[in-house]
This record gives structure tokens, C-alpha cells and sequence, in this order.
């Protein structure tokens, strides 16, 4: 399972993490697909303060990642950005396995798969 980070990303993810009250060793950022959006699938970012125990744990240089085992199969691959223009800013995904996304980026769908957070066939 592969979770790419671009430098801007993983700086503003960093800056999240450490304003938070818990320990350093820990804490990271869990990475996870739920259902919603327009498209079936949403994703989800939160500053975890360890990660779960089945969690798949990796570090994209000196930032904790932490995936929902669920979502990895839907995650694997994506590419993280963060954008800051007039028009926008946040986080932006690139999803190899999406085969449709939203305007706005922030859902997709993934072949035949329903919204139950599951690998397609």
C-alpha cells in the first residue's frame, strides 16, 4: 500500500500534527476513504494521536501514516498534494484507481464498486 506525499503536503500535514496536544512519538495522520460524496467514496484526513491496531503504519519522511486497512486498497497508490491559489486551497488528491471524481475532487468512484469501502474486482 503506497500513500505519496508531495513536499507542500507533507509540510502542511507536519504543522497540523505538531499543533496538537499529544504525544510526538505517536501522533500522525490517518488516511481513509468513507462512503459519501457525490461520486460513492470520500475522503478523510484526521490527526490521530496513535495509530488503531490494525492500522497499516508507514512514515513519508518525518510524518506517520497511519491507513484504515478498509481503505487501502482504494488509497493504494494516490498521490497527495497541497494547492493554495486564489481559487482554492487544501488537500488534492490523484487516484489511480478512481475512475470518476467529483468537480470538486473531494469524492469518486472506483470501477464497479459500490460505497462500502472495499477493493474492486
Amino acid at each position: 500500500m503506497t500513500v505519496t506525499l508531495t513536499e507542500l503536503a507533507e509540510l502542511r500535514l507536519r504543522t497540523f500534527v505538531r499543533s496538537t496536544a499529544a504525544s510526538a512519538s505517536t501522533r500522525g495522520v490517518r488516511f481513509a476513504v468513507k462512503d459519501g460524496g457525490c461520486n460513492g467514496y470520500e475522503y478523510d484526513i484526521k490527526i490521530a494521536n496513535a495509530p488503531n491496531p490494525e492500522d497499516e503504519v508507514t512514515e513519508v519522511g518525518s510524518l506517520k501514516v497511519f491507513v484504515d486497512p478498509k481503505s487501502s486498497p482504494l488509497l493504494d497508490g494516490v498521490v497527495v498534494d497541497y494547492i493554495d491559489s486564489l481559487l482554492e486551497s487544501g488537500f488534492k488528491f490523484t487516484n489511480p484507481n478512481a475512475t470518476d471524481t467529483c468537480g470538486c475532487g473531494k469524492s469518486f468512484q472506483a470501477g464497479d464498486c459500490g460505497p462500502a469501502g472495499v477493493p474492486c474486482t
